[in-house]
C-alpha cells in the first residue's frame, strides 16, 4: 500500500488530490522532485490543471536539468508564452529531452527557416527530436516520389511539421488514392498536407466520392481545392455539399456512406451501381 503524501504549502488541495491519485508519482520525491517540477510548471503553465497533466504525462523527468535551460532558450528566441505553454503541455516528452539534443534541434529548424514566435516552430522541434536523420530524410524522399520537388516537401514540412510523423503506408495510400485513383493534382496535396493525417475511409474517400459525382453532373467546378472539402467540419461539408444539394441528386447519402458509387482513375468518372 502506498502511504500518503505529505501536504506541501507549494501544492493546491486538487494538485494535492491528483498527486496521491497517481502511483508513478509517488514515486519520487516530494522537495527534490515534485514540488520543483510543480513550481517550474506553474510558472510556465499558469493554470493547476495544465501542470498536473503534464507532471502525469511525464513524471519521472527532472525539470532543473533539462526543461529549464530548454525553455528558457526559448525564451531568448522569442518564443512567447502561449507558444512555449502548447508545447510543454502537449509534448512533454520532447520539452524533457538533454538540453544538448534539444540545442541541435532548434538550429536545424532554425536553419530551415521555422519562426520561433509560432508553434509550428515547437512542433518542428518535436519532429526532429522523435526522429533521427535518415528517418526524417527518407521520408522526405517518399513525398519527392509523389511529385514533390525538395523545396515543396520542406515547404509542406514548414506548413505542417506533423506530416512527416506519419507512417509510409499510411502516405502512400494516401496519395495512391487521391492522386492516382481520383487526379487530384499532388501540389494541392502539398500546399495542405494536414489532408494526409485524416481517416482515408471515414473523411477523405466518402468526401471524394461526393465532390466526384456532383462534378460528373456537372454541379460543382472541377478546379475545386482539396482543402475547401476535406478540411471543413463534417457539419459544414455535409450542409454545403449535401443537403443542400440532394434534391437533384437523390443518391447522395448513400454515395457519402460508400453505398452507391465506385471511385475510378479521373475526378470526373462517375460510376453508380
Amino acid at each position: 500500500m502506498v502511504s500518503a503524501i505529505p501536504r506541501s504549502p507549494n501544492l493546491s488541495g486538487y494538485s494535492h488530490r491528483v498527486l496521491c491519485a497517481n502511483a508513478s508519482l509517488l514515486g519520487t520525491s516530494l522537495k527534490k522532485h515534485i514540488i520543483p517540477c510543480y513550481d517550474f510548471l506553474k510558472s510556465v503553465l499558469l493554470v493547476d490543471k495544465k501542470v498536473l497533466t503534464t507532471l502525469k504525462r511525464s513524471p519521472r523527468y527532472n525539470v532543473t536539468i533539462n526543461m529549464v535551460p530548454n525553455i528558457e532558450l526559448l525564451r531568448r528566441l522569442g518564443s512567447p508564452q502561449s507558444v512555449i505553454s502548447f508545447y510543454v503541455t502537449n509534448l512533454p516528452h520532447t520539452a524533457f529531452v538533454e538540453h544538448t539534443r534539444f540545442v541541435n534541434a532548434v538550429q536545424e529548424v532554425k536553419e530551415m527557416g521555422f519562426d520561433p514566435l509560432k508553434t509550428v516552430f515547437v512542433l518542428a522541434i518535436h519532429v526532429v527530436l522523435s526522429m533521427s536523420k535518415p528517418r526524417l530524410d527518407s521520408k522526405l524522399e517518399l513525398y519527392k516520389r509523389w511529385g514533390w520537388p525538395e523545396d515543396v516537401a520542406l515547404l509542406a514540412f514548414k506548413r505542417q511539421p506533423n506530416c512527416m510523423l506519419l507512417s509510409e503506408d499510411k502516405i502512400t495510400k494516401a496519395m495512391d488514392f487521391l492522386v492516382n485513383k481520383s487526379g487530384w493534382p499532388s501540389a494541392d496535396i502539398a500546399r495542405n498536407p494536414s489532408i494526409l493525417s485524416l481517416s482515408l475511409e471515414k473523411r477523405i474517400i466518402p468526401r471524394c466520392s461526393v465532390i466526384q459525382l456532383l462534378q460528373a453532373k456537372g454541379l460543382l467546378k472541377n478546379d475545386l481545392s482539396l482543402s475547401t472539402f476535406i478540411l471543413p467540419s463534417e457539419r459544414c461539408f455535409l450542409e454545403k455539399f449535401v443537403i443542400k444539394i440532394q434534391d437533384k441528386v437523390t443518391q447522395l447519402w448513400n454515395v457519402y456512406r460508400g453505398k452507391t458509387y465506385h471511385l475510378e482513375v479521373g475526378h470526373q468518372s462517375e460510376k453508380v451501381c
